[in-house]
């Protein structure tokens, strides 16, 4: 079946690719609102995982057999698909990863530890998810390095004026969600790539909600970082990536050590391989790097640019059917300004009371900080209700959620 139109997204068609949304809970259809957290794995990319390990599971550029051989040409090619996916110039500027959070420890210790000392500083934004936040702060620690923070502003965006005064010559680096995965605040990158450059400073994009929703092109945006979740993108879990400027790459030292990334190896020392070998030490995740490519691959016959538009008709469409709801609090910018997620709060019921409820019906919401425990004390609350939407999700999965909320208010109140 067709899964596009010429400028819509089919999700009717999209579903039947994802076999878990055919599940019951609770005796209820599933309807599955936790995009954010992860996404659903279409049959494309099962049947990826499948045949690597029922075709060609081996150890890469180790074995001159023809399952290694072949493993390892996959393995290579899968960070071609990924490149051209965020518009990287090559395979030697995709790092494969676990994860977003590991690829930002990646050039913390491979780069920070070594580059950081008292007296500079790194550039936070009072939204950024844990994996930043965390390790920035404590890398600041072990070097004797600042950390500061740009401000939102009430509507939920970035204060840029801020920005531009926080930044200085001291500055090292700049870390920024592109997307917040709590308040779905899309943030003008290419404004603060501009910022930092201008400061001699680096730009580290977050784009673990980005390049999962919408078409995104690194060399457009001047980042200098930018890692991603596999497991957000219809990928599998234990994949990721890291792209890096080559020339970046290049010079900075692997943090990692190890069999696959080393060309010589003696007692007294060691010279690293080429790149992107020379930050993936061990046997690295061979199947979810392949797995991730595929992903890509099926994103992309979809289309980023539908899936965007998809994301952003959906979130609308929530913010205002909740937006209705007089005692409903919605974090964030409006909903025509804001990517494909919906934090929230009932008032008289903690969240995870609420995901609770809403489960009994077969409903899966986020219920919690959203690994973003700073930015919730600055919203005012300990904790929100998240809605996060995906290619597979429509309208009317939106107002069961709205139907069964409620529900909730009938128990509580």
């Amino acid at each position: 079946m067709d899964r596009t139109a010429p400028d819509t997204l089919n999700a009717e068609a999209i579903r039947e690719d994802f076999p878990i949304l055919d599940r019951k809970i609770g005796g209820s259809e599933l309807v599955y609102l936790d995009n954010g957290a992860t996404s659903q794995t279409p049959q494309q990319v099962i049947e990826a995982i499948v045949d690597y390990y029922t075709q060609y599971n081996a150890n890469i550029h180790r074995g001159l057999h023809t399952l290694s051989q072949e493993a390892s040409i996959a393995y290579e090619e899968a960070h071609d698909t990924v490149a051209d996916f965020i518009g990287a110039d090559g395979r030697e500027e995709i790092v494969f990863t676990k994860n977003t959070t590991e690829a930002q420890n990646l050039v913390a210790y491979s780069w920070g530890m070594n580059e950081l000392g008292p007296g500079d500083e790194i550039v936070l934004t009072q939204m950024e998810h844990h994996a930043s936040l965390v390790t920035w702060q404590q890398m600041c620690k072990r070097t004797g390095a600042e950390v500061k923070y740009i401000p939102i502003t009430n509507e939920g965006y970035l204060d840029m004026e801020a920005a531009e005064s926080l930044v200085t010559d001291d500055t090292k680096l700049v870390s920024v969600s592109h997307v917040s995965n709590t308040l779905g605040t899309i943030n003008p990158v290419d404004e603060l790539a501009a910022i930092a450059h201008d400061h001699g400073a680096y730009l580290f994009v977050d784009g673990a909600q980005s390049v999962p929703t919408r078409p995104v092109d690194v060399g457009a945006l001047d980042a200098d970082f930018l890692a991603f979740s596999g497991h957000k993108m219809c990928g599998p879990t234990g994949s990721g990536a890291l792209y890096g400027k080559k020339e970046i790459l290049e010079e900075i030292e692997p943090a990692f050590y190890g069999g696959g990334m080393i060309r010589k190896v003696e007692y007294e020392d060691s010279t690293w391989h080429d790149l992107p070998w020379k930050f993936e030490a061990g046997t690295p995740g061979i199947c979810e790097g392949i797995a991730l490519a595929a992903a890509c691959e099926y994103l992309s016959d979809i289309g980023m640019e539908r899936v965007q538009s998809h994301e952003e008709s959906l979130a609308e469409y929530a913010y205002d059917q909740l937006a209705r709801c007089d005692d409903v609090e919605i974090f964030g910018p409006p909903g025509n300004d804001r990517t494909g997620l919906v934090s929230f709060d009932v008032e008289g019921i903690h969240p995870h009371d609420l995901s609770s409820i809403v489960n009994e019906h077969g409903v899966a919401i986020r219920a919690g900080d959203h690994c973003t425990q700073p930015l919730h004390g600055t919203l005012g609350v300990p904790a929100s209700a998240r809605a996060s939407f995906y290619i597979y999700n429509t309208h009317e999965e939106i107002d069961v959620l709205v139907d069964v909320l409620h529900e909730a208010r009938e128990i509580f109140h």
